[in-house]
């Protein structure tokens, strides 16, 4: 008997028979089991790296579901253990799923691994479409075949093998996208799948072929590869992290419905949707080093060219070097010897939003206050507070922690007004904290949800805050925390030419509408390097740096320009999908292409990295072109040969430019 289950976007198949449920990307379900889960004394067979085959996954059996429409929860259980798993699914542009695991008998289990979702494909024979990322190397997409990635093809005859290796990505530590992203896209013959696991922390997925075809493996941590485990009992259950899964025909159309799929768990939980444009003091401009002095001046340029918000970045709560002295979060009397107040009223004064830099999950090893706070308001390992770089990591399980962040976050609303917060996270936990006898992966799994759960408060005391997502750039872009939070920082990176594939990249892995790219133009670089550096993020989020008090005014009117497009640009951003004319970026592209389509437009951003002249072909839909900024495309020219754009530049150095691209009427 197969279950046949219909989203707006996607159509699920099960097969509900004498064995475990199997979901397939084919016509008919193969041989792979829904769930995979394995327990100390219960592994699996043949023993593999793997996360499939497990005992206990292919001893479950169907027992009943219920279908509400919007979900769908599949309930599942193992007569011998009395593991019972139930796999829900709730509909969006996709799916989202995820897994809950109980015991219906006394007793327990001690799992070391369960999967949020796994699905059978029809074949390994595909290209997948992965990213790395780093601290100012972010969303660095490549593609590759699964074959040439670790599942090599072997000979069948006489025996019928398969291979037992795998591809493997993983994420370990506080950092979820410290390394990789936890997003993927899979091209085949036959389908097109991409997903994304939404976890703040550890998290796993693999591919791998079997005999009726291959799979797809999505978790958060394991004891394999993250020390994880937990202790299940009647009255003690586990949900696994949520994952979501879209389909497509091709590329660029399952990362539209990835995007869709976004917005959709985006929007089941309060969404602010004010995009403002907001000025920040610090890349290339103030670097964690702000006072009265330098930061009036900026703030009234702010102001002028059209910023809603000014941010004040790290450093003032600063009395010298203060990496291992944070924690306190007091304003510095050095830096503003008539206090941070005189600032803030300014930025008040000049019609604007303050906002402030906090990293709150940390204290210095160094502050007085780490002293003040007992070892259980910390991640500890054997009882030892864990230390990374100059600071110790703060529980959010415990009360103290949390009041702490409270105490602080409520202080600087209730005393200058604050209404935007960049949250940073500078620093790993490592494996986690056995504190109260968990796993190190449980215990960092715990503490990363208490986090979830504290800005899920913190949102509902304040509902006028906007709040930005950073770790040292774009260390921790998930939706976990981009489903609560406001805007994502992509990058640190300070040079305006490497960040081009930066941005253009990004929607990729996040919500244009939350595209948070830094625009910081230099004074005195050429026209061409001013523009360029706007360019980055015309198309996204603009979050402006740079010293405007010291432009010129042929400056500052490039600057409204570009705030100008960007406003254009907003009143449908929310709406637009993404397309890579050019493929997904790479890092040392010459030619480089993004565009936001929405029903009638599409959104173009060019640049060219290297110099000129040059000219490069664009597939691309015909329509009229009209370019947004600079709205004089001085030096380029666009002409069409039916469906392609042939862009080319005159000039000597890397440029950048934005266009839009009109539909055709029918009688044009």
């Amino acid at each position: 008997m197969n279950l046949v289950w219909r989203t707006p976007e996607l159509t699920l198949t099960f097969a509900l028979d004498d064995g475990p449920v199997r979901l397939t990307t084919g016509t008919e379900p193969g041989s792979q089991p829904l769930v995979e889960v394995s327990a100390l004394g219960h592994g699996r067979s043949p023993g593999t790296n793997r996360h499939v085959d497990t005992v206990l996954g292919r001893r479950l059996r169907y027992v009943t579901h219920e279908d509400s429409g919007a979900m769908l929860r599949i309930v599942q259980e193992d007569a011998t253990t009395g593991l019972r798993v139930t796999s829900v699914f709730e509909a969006g542009a996709g799916v989202q799923a995820w897994s809950e695991a109980s015991l219906t008998r006394p007793g327990e289990l001690v799992l070391d691994f369960l999967s949020s979702l796994v699905v059978g494909l029809d074949s390994v024979d595909a290209d997948l479409y992965s990213a790395a990322n780093d601290w100012m190397a972010e969303n660095r997409w490549s593609v590759q075949s699964l074959r040439a990635g670790g599942v090599p093809q072997i000979v069948r005859d006489p025996h019928y093998p398969v291979s037992k290796s795998r591809h493997a990505v993983t994420s370990t530590g506080s950092w979820s996208t410290g390394e990789r992203l936890p997003v993927g896209v899979l091209v085949g013959t036959s389908y097109a799948l991409g997903w994304q696991i939404e976890h703040n922390g550890p998290w796993h997925y693999e591919l791998g072929e079997n005999r009726r075809g291959g799979y797809l493996l999505l978790s958060g941590p394991t004891s394999q590869e993250h020390q994880w485990t937990l202790r299940l009992t009647a009255d003690e259950t586990f949900t696994t992290v949520p994952v979501s899964l879209v389909a497509g025909t091709d590329r660029d159309s399952v990362f539209a419905a990835l995007t869709r799929q976004r917005r959709a768990v985006r929007k089941r939980r309060p969404v602010d949707d004010r995009m403002p444009v907001i000025f920040n003091d610090y890349m290339n401009t103030l670097m964690g080093d702000p006072t009265t002095e330098k930061l009036l001046p900026l703030i009234d340029a702010a102001a002028e060219v059209g910023a809603d918000y000014f941010c004040i970045d790290a450093g003032w709560y600063a009395e010298g070097d203060w990496w291992s002295t944070v924690g306190a979060w007091q304003p510095s009397t050095t830096r503003f010897p008539g206090g941070l107040g005189e600032v803030i009223d300014r930025i008040h004064q000049r019609g604007m939003v303050p906002g402030l830099w906090l990293e709150p999950e940390v204290i210095g090893v160094d502050a007085p206050i780490a002293h003040e706070l007992p070892d259980d308001a910390f991640l500890t390992e054997q009882g030892i507070r864990v230390a990374e770089h100059g600071r110790y990591l703060l529980d959010l399980r415990n009360p103290l922690a949390r009041r702490h962040l409270d105490d602080t976050v409520d202080r600087l609303v209730a005393d200058f007004g604050i209404g935007f917060f960049k949250f940073d996270n500078n620093t790993m936990t490592g494996p986690g904290t056995d504190k109260g006898g968990t796993s190190l992966g449980h215990g960092l799994l715990e503490h990363q949800r208490a986090l979830l759960d504290w800005l899920d408060a913190l949102q509902e005391r304040h509902p006028e805050l906007l709040i930005e997502n950073c770790a040292s750039g774009a260390m921790r872009m998930d939706y976990a925390m981009l489903s609560r939070l406001h805007l994502q920082s992509t990058s640190d990176q300070q040079h305006p030419l490497l960040y081009a594939t930066i941005s253009a990249a990004a929607p990729a892995a996040v919500l244009p509408e939350q595209a948070g790219h830094w625009a910081y133009p230099i004074s005195g670089t050429t026209r061409e390097e001013f523009t360029l550096a706007l360019v980055n993020g015309v198309l996204g989020r603009l979050y402006l740096s740079g010293h405007l008090n010291r432009m010129t005014d042929a400056e500052l009117e490039l600057i409204r320009s570009a705030l100008a497009a960007h406003r254009d640009v907003l009143k449908e951003l929310d709406t637009l999908v993404p397309c890579w004319p050019l493929g997904l970026p790479e890092w040392t592209d010459e030619w480089v292409a993004l565009g936001l389509t929405g029903s009638r437009s599409t959104y173009l951003a060019v640049w060219h990295r290297s110099a000129g002249p040059a000219e490069v072909t664009i597939p691309l839909a015909r329509g009229t072109v009209r370019p947004i900024f600079p709205t004089d495309a001085d030096g380029w020219t666009t002409t069409w040969y039916d469906d392609t754009l042939v862009v080319a530049t005159e000039l000597a150095e890397p440029s950048a430019r934005i266009l839009r691209v009109d539909q055709l009427d029918d009688t044009e």
